[in-house]
């Protein structure tokens, strides 16, 4: 496993009232939820990214304005046809 550190400004760190653990899970969140946004990341190597099961992870993609699933109707229909 990599990892990458990073400098975060006090002011920042102040801002979000909570604790360096905190600040570190809730980074980690976020980020697996923008690249998984992104489709950049499928939803369990960002649940895995954000320390989290991929249940977790999806349950808390609507925390962030984010929808679960990403199919547009022709994927659904076309899915649903192959059932």
């Amino acid at each position: 496993m990599a990892t990458i550190s990073f400098d975060l400004p006090d002011d920042a760190m102040l801002a979000m009232h909570m604790a360096p653990s905190e600040v570190t899970r809730e980074l980690r969140m976020a980020a697996a939820v923008k690249l998984y946004e992104l489709g950049r990341l499928s939803s369990g190597v960002a649940a895995r990214l954000a320390g989290v099961s991929r249940v977790t992870f999806l349950a808390k993609l609507a925390d962030y304005g984010v929808d679960t699933f990403r199919m547009t109707e022709e994927e659904l229909l076309a899915d649903a046809n192959r059932a």
